[in-house]
């Protein structure tokens, strides 16, 4: 996972999920790359990346349109069954038609009618688990319309489960503790509509180019809450226990979504221009509810402000629930999110969770107020949710946060840009669940970036509110961005969208620069596979440091190889290419050790500074010393907790003044990351006196706990002296214990893993399973097998396929008998993704 001890713990105890509808959590450092990080030549060798070779995939063709929904709904529980009575508005889109087709998937179909005022005539129809197609008592044109009325039971728990690595399954509904016997758990029902998932509870016509408004009817017991989209127009008493809830949308929208959420909720009320807000949490976070959402209203007025297109709805919601399949979901007026947004009052000092806040928030304009046509057009939805994050915190956080975003979601997407390479918007793939990937969020965001700047703020915005406003409440596809941008500004930018929104791949410049004669030559060259992608167009900044003042030219690149040629009186300490990261490109430069350190030394932007230290990493010399010692007083957090972090490996490190900088860092730093950054490095030094780790083991941060866990074990101190945190919560801390305990022999111990194993999800279980099966793995097979049951239960509720690989990885090592083995040989003739395969970033 990692070349240094140090930097492989501070990826685990500190790397955080990212982004919206989909949110990535890695379970291995981000490949580095580019002028910011250099990529290692062999891993670039060894892939070829891939483009989609499937299918051509059409928008939706449109026979109907769906006008309105009614839908009453109630549940049986014990069954997991949806009960409901569905009454859909339609007439036909352009052409006459005979029969209605729509999306229904698993019902039980009890009665279908078409509506005459008070009159229900019996409709004929076939059903085939999927469509459900009527067949009209005679042909309507456009100027008819007609309701039909479809009585049914859902049951999502007889699908066949699908979905895709950032929305893990597609049943649509799901029931939490539907029997109210898991200790510690809330009984919940939540739906989850994208891509076409709602179909799996109501019928509909399940595109995302169709729109409608919708009354729906909730009854559940009267202890529970309600959430829908639009408002909450009244809630009766039934007096039998039951209560029926009517939520009304008034606006149209996509059947996607559509949601749900029935849970025993506090909800915290707050406001935005006389519209409600509010945050729908479990009672035992409704303190901290405020301090996670509270910026929603200045995120309303930053967004409304910027676009200069109020927020559209009614009212906005965000509700948390248990066992999400994704991160979050921008449900028109409600979003909906994962249970890790549930945050104590020490949680809250070590991160918010404002990125995705922001990105779900954006999706209310990009997304749900203009939708895409297709699933091939997905970034109009995803990269503009995405830049929304580098937006917030631009303006929130300021420019070095800012830079941060955007360089995490550039390194993401160069990751994934070695197995694969696609257009951004792109109408050949095999399965429209491929789209929900890195290149629709994180390349989308930074071509957006890109836009931003080839047009300048004013007509980047004032573009986007002309494409929002013009193409309000209607599916769109890349064009009408375009034509937008090219309305404002005057220019045809089709040459731009077509090498960003219509290419595959990115440049991988080669940069050379030498000094001779009075002049600096600067050569770019292109070295990407232009038979796959193209030779690229684009402005570049080249800055020069010239006796410690920078110096910066603007060129523009448009050939394969291009030199530029710069008159100066002396060879410059150091040149920077893109020091500010404005283009989506890998950029390979070859550089001097001094040079390296001048650049760091003498820049102020993130970017530059960051792709400086990465490049003096694991090198030893009294110039990286230099640097090191500035970077641990730097102002921004992250370049002091990655010159803490690469420290250790020099002899820096032996300095006593830099020993009690350390020190100095670890105990008072205002940030929590760098504090449990400093701890850790601390515990590197042979003889150090444990009442320094034991005073951090006492931190009000968790991260900087779990920092200190790490380090009293690496210390060989009393693991007694850790057995007060057995009774946290946290998952850091929850994953610093497991690491500490793999030698165990305790019942206590392993009674703790086992119930860890059952409430840990994603990317924290994740770790956990590695130390579990560490833990297990140190045991006779007698022992182990509590352990192997728990490992077995993983890989069968877990929907995160790198979840359930680990956990299957660590069965394998265990199976040591017939029995076991026979017992993997069918969990993989029942779930193929367990079959052996290369490692993938979890999402």
């Amino acid at each position: 996972m990692n070349h240094i001890v140090s930097r492989g713990f501070l990826f685990i105890l500190l790397s955080g999920a990212t982004l919206g509808c989909a949110v990535k959590q890695p379970v291995a450092p981000a490949a580095t790359t580019g002028e910011v990080v250099s990529a290692p030549d062999t891993v670039a060798a060894a892939v070829v990346p891939t483009t989609s070779q499937g299918p051509y995939q059409p928008s939706a063709e449109r026979f109907l349109d769906l006008l309105h929904t009614r839908l009453n709904v109630k549940f049986d529980w014990a069954k997991q069954h949806l009960l409901g009575e569905a009454t859909l508005t339609l007439k036909p889109y352009f052409y006459p038609q005979q029969h209605v087709v729509l999306d229904a998937k698993g019902f039980d179909v009890h009665k279908v009618t078409l509506l005459k005022g008070k009159q229900q005539v019996p409709l004929k129809y076939e059903y085939d688990q999927q469509k459900l197609t009527l067949q009209l008592d005679k042909t309507y044109t456009r100027k008819d319309t007609l309701q039909v009325f479809i009585s049914y039971t859902a049951k999502p728990n007889e699908l066949k489960v699908n979905g895709s690595t950032a929305i893990q399954s597609d049943k649509g509904l799901y029931f939490i503790n539907p029997l109210g016997t898991e200790e510690g758990v809330p009984r919940q029902i939540w739906t989850q509509g994208e891509t076409e998932a709602n179909s799996a509870w109501f019928p509909t016509i399940d595109k995302p180019n169709e729109r409608m408004t919708q009354d729906l009817f909730i009854t559940v017991e009267n202890r529970f809450k309600t959430l829908s989209n639009g408002v909450l127009v009244s809630s009766k008493d039934l007096k039998n226990g039951l209560k029926t809830d009517y939520w009304r949308m008034t606006k149209p929208h996509a059947p996607y979504l559509v949601m749900m959420a029935i849970g025993e909720y506090a909800v915290i009320k707050d406001k935005w221009r006389n519209k409600e807000v509010s945050y729908w949490v479990e009672p035992e976070y409704a303190a901290t509810a405020r301090a996670t959402f509270g910026r929603t209203p200045a995120m309303l007025e930053f967004f409304s402000q910027k676009l200069g297109v109020a927020f559209p709805w009614d009212k906005y919601a965000q509700v948390v629930v248990r066992n999400f399949v994704s991160g979050a979901m921008e449900n028109t007026s409600a979003s909906t999110f994962m249970e890790a947004l549930h945050q104590d009052r020490r949680e809250l000092l070590d991160k918010n969770w404002d990125h995705i806040i922001a990105h779900e928030l954006f999706h209310q304009w990009f997304g749900d107020y203009v939708t895409t046509e297709s699933w091939a057009n997905l970034p109009l939805n995803e990269s503009f949710a995405d830049y929304s994050e580098y937006l917030w915190a631009e303006h929130q956080y300021g420019s070095d946060e800012a830079a941060l975003t955007h360089q995490s979601a550039l390194l993401e997407y160069l990751g994934e840009a070695r197995t694969k390479q696609e257009p951004l918007i792109r109408f050949h793939y095999l399965d429209k669940e491929d789209m929900f990937d890195s290149h629709s969020y994180a390349k989308g965001g930074r071509v957006l970036h890109m836009l931003r700047q080839e047009v300048g703020d004013e007509a980047f915005f004032a573009s986007l509110n002309l494409y929002l406003t013009q193409n309000k409440y209607t599916p769109v596809e890349i064009d009408k961005l375009r034509l937008a941008f090219e309305e404002i500004t005057g220019r045809d930018l089709r040459p731009f969208f077509q090498q960003w929104f219509l290419t595959p791949g990115h440049p991988e410049l080669n940069v050379r620069h030498a000094y001779q004669n009075g002049a600096l030559t600067v050569q770019v060259t292109q070295t990407q596979d232009t038979a796959r992608t193209m030779v690229y167009r684009l402005p570049l900044t080249i800055a020069l440091l010239n006796n410690g003042k920078w110096q910066e030219e603007h060129v523009e690149l448009q050939k394969a190889e291009q030199t530029f040629s710069f008159p100066l009186p002396s060879a410059p300490q150091t040149v920077v290419v893109d020091p500010t990261q404005k283009i989506l490109a890998n950029i390979s430069h070859e550089k001097s050790l001094a040079e390296w350190s001048s650049q760091f030394l003498h820049s102020t932007a993130y970017a530059a500074k960051y792709s400086a230290l990465e490049h003096l990493r694991d090198t030893s010399d009294v110039l990286v010393d230099q640097v090191l010692q500035k970077a641990i007083q730097d102002p921004f957090w992250k370049v002091r907790a990655t010159g803490l972090e690469m420290l250790v490996a020099t002899t820096a490190m032996q300095n006593p003044q830099v020993q009690e900088q350390v020190q100095n860092l670890a105990e008072k730093d205002k940030n929590s990351t760098v504090r449990a950054t400093a701890t850790y490095v601390l515990s590197t030094l042979s003889g150090l006196p444990q009442g320094i780790i034991e005073a951090r083991l006492q931190d009000s941060s968790y991260q900087v706990v779990a920092a200190a866990i790490f380090a009293w074990n690496r210390g060989e101190h009393d693991l007694n002296r850790l057995k007060p945190f057995l009774t946290y919560k946290n998952p850091d801390v929850v994953n610093a214990l497991a690491s500490a305990y793999t030698t165990s022999e305790e019942e206590e111990l392993y009674a703790w893993y086992l119930k860890n194993s059952q409430k840990l999800r994603g990317g924290d279980l994740y770790f956990f399973i590695q130390s579990f099966g560490a833990f297990l793995l140190k045991k006779n097979i007698d022992r182990q097998e509590r352990g192997w049951q728990a490992l077995v239960e993983v890989v069968d509720r877990e929907t995160m396929v790198e979840v359930k690989q680990a956990a299957f990885q660590m069965l394998t090592l265990m199976a040591e008998t017939d029995e076991r083995r026979e017992k993997l040989q069918k969990m993989v003739g029942n779930d193929p993704e367990l079959a052996p395969q290369k490692s993938v970033e979890i999402k």
